[in-house]
Formats: structure tokens, sequence, C-alpha cells
């Protein structure tokens, strides 16, 4: 056992558990002999985000099938990486209450399935590690009260004060299960089905790093650490970011490193955006990737407010540590859009408009529990497309370019980016799957059939053919241009807050993109003076640009504006 395994094993632990330093060692050891030399990511990386039963055909399993879509639409030469969510057998939450890491739910296809998929695209699996389903076997061992089990989950004494404990739903903490020994009260975090491990025990940590060493072995690039902030349970504490969670991170990243050299960790955490940085750790030895949660609500924020001036400072404050880290920068995903990253950066009051426009869109509004035991808004739930614009006032041209001016920011910024399915067919609310489960966030989860999907985006001038059409676009431009490197430095520029943003991104070689976006109704002009100092090339519009003039800035416009 080396210095650092023994270091990180004594900060968790106090100690070191001998069934953990053995099983960590093994883990370390079955690693290449070489690492690879390739570097960590490119201008050429976008991950697509989906689930893997996403498009159904009776012929295919749908991992089968979601392939067969992508090629057919030569989008492996436009994405990178494909991040398939929770593949494994669930009980609930579309997959996030797993029953067995290892395996392939059968309704979604088998591990031959994804190894196909990996072949023209990376890959990017969840690790699902706060908690697990009450039905898979550690659950049902512990209500037996078999050994080897007993100490898996938290049994908690209901009469202790946990009212300081940060919750992110409004929800019982604590769940009771009937058991050999009578009624337990169990940690549930997130739901009476989802049972949060206990990592007090040895045996747990191995347990999940021989999985997340499994994963990166089946051809994970990337891996993500789901609900991680909430790992490290101690009474008296908030129960978030405790810094034995971070030592969990550089523990599993530290053995990553050793099993699985180049095989990034991203860490989801949808908190308040300086909490959510801390897992960059020193820049070395946590997470590779954090998302961008702010960016979401602040990017419906400024469309709708016609104020970019929130966002222009924010996007000035963004800086990754160290050059082994970035930012995983999205819009949308299968969760909802998280209010609580604008927590310092927005007033409340731009908090309640934000969520009274997605009222008035078709979307709902989820809550969590705080401290004090009021509700407040912790996930505004809405199809991306229908939270930009409402599709009963604006026409489709205007919609799609409403849509597609956030993407082509997201897409410009500093980091990887990823693309939400539904974003990329452009998916509208879907209330009857909202009706029919009573969850909020299925009105952005909905499942095609191919035949479906197929026929919506062969409609001409729909929307959702605009917005297809559009995004490949982009996605086919951004990997042409070596200024969109993740690591390329990115300036802001001051121009005006009242729906103006612009960005310099430029390259190790000097390779430099401007863009420049309007995210108003009106056409605007901007000045390249002190910008650019010879003429440019707008690689979407496909025209040159003299840098002498000001350039127009057509309504929810982006340009990206290269040298020539």
């Amino acid at each position: 056992m080396n210095a650092t395994t023994e270091s990180l094993l004594r900060e968790i632990y106090g100690e070191v558990p001998a069934v953990l330093a053995e099983g960590i060692a093994r883990l370390m050891r079955s690693g290449p002999a070489q690492p690879p030399s390739s570097s960590l990511w490119s201008e050429r990386d976008v991950v697509l985000i989906t689930y893997a039963d996403q498009i159904h055909d009776g012929a295919d399993t749908p991992l089968s099938e979601l392939r067969s879509f992508l090629l057919d639409h030569a989008l492996d030469s436009r994405l990178s990486c494909v991040h398939l969510l929770p593949f494994c057998p669930y009980s609930s939450d579309d997959g996030f209450s797993v029953i067995d890491y290892l395996a392939v739910d059968p309704e979604s296809g088998t591990w031959e399935d994804i190894d196909e998929l990996g072949r023209p695209f990376d890959l990017m699996f969840d690790l699902v590690l706060n908690h697990c389903s009450q039905h898979h076997e550690w659950f049902k061992g512990f209500l037996r009260g078999e050994p080897a089990c007993e100490n898996f989950f938290i049994d908690q004494d209901p009469s202790v004060d946990l009212s300081g404990v940060v919750r992110p739903r409004s929800l019982p903490l604590l769940t009771p299960f009937e058991t050999s020994a009578g009624t337990k009260h169990v940690w549930t975090t997130f739901s009476g089905d989802q049972v949060d491990l206990n990592y007090e025990n040895p045996n747990v940590m191995l347990a999940m790093a021989e999985t997340l060493v499994q994963y990166a072995q089946r051809g994970a690039r990337i891996i993500r650490l789901d609900a991680i902030a909430y790992l490290w349970k101690e009474v008296g504490t908030p129960c978030i970011h405790h810094p034995k969670t971070h030592a969990v991170v550089r523990l599993l990243r530290h053995v990553l490193d050793a099993a699985a050299p180049g095989t990034l960790i991203l860490t989801e955490t949808n908190v308040p955006h300086d909490e959510n940085i801390s897992y960059f750790g020193s820049g070395d030895d946590e997470a590779h990737m954090v998302y961008q949660f702010s960016l979401p609500p602040l990017l419906l924020d400024a469309i709708h407010s016609r104020d970019t001036s929130v966002l222009r400072d924010w996007l000035g404050t963004l800086e990754p540590v160290s050059p082994q880290t970035t930012f995983f920068n999205f819009t949308a995903s299968h969760d909802g859009i998280g209010v609580r990253p604008l927590e310092g950066i927005v007033s409340d009051e731009r908090v309640a408009a934000l969520a009274d426009v997605v009222r008035k869109h078709g979307g709902r509004v989820s809550t969590r529990r705080k401290s004090d035991g009021s509700d407040s808004p912790y996930e505004l739930n809405i199809a991306l497309v229908d939270a930009v614009a409402d599709a009963n006032t604006v026409s489709t041209a205007e919609h799609s370019r409403r849509f597609l001016a956030t993407q082509a920011i997201m897409l410009s910024m500093q980091g990887v980016p990823a693309v939400y399915f539904h974003s990329l067919v452009g998916t509208q609310n879907d209330l009857q799957g909202l009706a029919q489960s009573g969850e909020n966030r299925r009105i952005n989860r909905h499942k095609y059939s191919r035949r479906e999907l197929e026929d919506l985006l062969a409609e001409p001038d729909s929307l959702q053919r605009r917005i297809f059409d559009g995004y490949r676009r982009l996605l086919e431009v951004r990997r042409t241009l070596s200024a969109f490197h993740p690591s390329a430095s990115q300036k802001v520029l001051d121009l005006s807050g009242d729906g103006l943003l612009g960005l310099v991104r430029t390259s190790d070689s000097g390779d430099r993109v401007v863009v420049l976006a309007n995210l108003t109704d009106q056409p605007r002009e901007i000045s390249l003076e002190g910008i650019c100092d010879s003429d440019v090339f707008d690689a979407l519009a496909m025209e040159s640009v003299s840098s002498s003039e000001s350039v127009p800035v057509r309504p929810f416009q982006v340009r990206w504006l290269a040298a020539t």
C-alpha cells in the first residue's frame, strides 16, 4: 500500500481498515502497465446525455436503436461521447434507484449493446453511489439481519434532532422498515425507495470502488459521481460537503488514476456555485470536471429579463483551478433546472419571476425542505425548448432562434459541452407523461418510438426539424475551431448588459474566436474596435466581416467570428 492510499484511508476512517487496504491495492494493480498518452479533452469533445431506453423499436433493443439513430443522422461526426443515464435494473426514479450495479436492464439491452455503442462513441456512465434501491440484495440482507449486510445502511434513532441536515427534496429524511430485529428507521435522502449507503463501513467503500473500476474497464471514459455531496453523514452537521466526502472523492480518483488512467471523474453537486467548484479540490486530486449548474437558470434569466449583465459578470468569475480541470457545460438534463445554483448571484425576486415564467409556459416548480421547516423552490421542471419561449405567442422561426441562441452560447464557453437528447431533437413539454406519472421531472423525459421521432423530424419547417437541423450545424462547425478547446482561454467582453453578450476564446496556438450574442428581439450592432485588429470570418453565417465596421447581430443570433 502506498503512502497516498494510507493517508486517505486514515483521513476517512482514522485508521487503515485491512479489508479496504487490501482491496484497493488489488484494484490499483489491475491497471495497464503504461498510461494512455492522449490529452484529457479537445475541441472535438461534445457529450450527448440520454437514457439507454430513449428510443424504442419492436425489432431491436433500445440501446441498439439509439446507436442506429445516431449513426443514421451522422451524429458520430458531431458528438464524441454518449452519457448513458443509469442503465442498470432499477425500481424508481427512472434508473437512479439501482437494484444491481453490474447488470444492464434487459428492457434497455445488454452489455454487448453498450460495447457496440462504444465503438463509434466514447461512453459516460453514472455511479449512483449515495444510495441504492430498497430491492437491492444488500438491503434485502439488511432486512433479514444477515451479518454481511448489517452495517451497509444507516439505522438512525428518529428522536435525534436532524433539522440541520440539508435536504434536496421535501420528503422525510428517515423511512421506517420492518426488519428481523424490529422496526428500523433508515436514512433516505432522496426517497423511501432510495436507501442511503453507509460509508463508515469499509466494505461499502470497497464495493463502490470495485464498481467504479468495473465501469472504467467496461469502456466508460467519464464516470459521473451522482449526488456525491450528500455521501457522508454525521449527526450534528449539515451532512452535505462533509470533509470526508471530499476525501472519498480523492480516494476514488486515486484508485481510478492507477486502475484506469485517463478515465475522467465528474461530480454532480446541484448546489450554489462556490460549493460546486469546491470539488475541483487542489486541481489534480478530486474531480476532473464539475457541472456548470448556474448556467441553465442564468441563461433563462437573461433571455426573459433581457438583462445579460448578471450572466456576463458571472462568466467573468469562471476559471478552472488547473490544466487538469474543466467545466461540464450544459443547459438541460434528465433533471429539472436547479435554482439553488443562483444563490448569491441572482435576487430572490428574479428567481420568483423565473418560476412564474416556467409556470406560464406549462412547467412545474419543485421544492425542497429547509432547516426551518419551510419549503422553497429547488428545481424548475420544464422542457428547455418551452422554457425559452411561449409557443403560443412567438413564431416557430423565432422560437427555434431563441432556443438555438442559448445552445450556441453554451457551446462557446470554456469547458466540455453536454447536450441533452431532448434539446438536440427539440422536444417540448411531455404533459401526458407528467399527468400519467404524477412526477414533475417526467415533463422532460419523453421516450420515443423510432417512427414517432423520425416522423417529427421529417416535418418541414416544424419546430423540432428547425432545432435538429440548427443544432447539427452548430456541432459540425464547433469542432473545427481549435479556440473552442476546453482549455483555451476565455475573456468576457464588456458589452452592454441589455441583451448583448460577448466572449473571446483563444487557443494555446493563438487561434481566436470572438463570440457575439444578441438575446433580444431587436437587431443590434456591435463595434469590433479593440476586439479584432483584422478582418474575421463568421463560421456560422459563412461570411467575411470587416473589423473596421460595426457588426450587425440579428435578434437571437450568435456569431462565431474566427480569424481569416
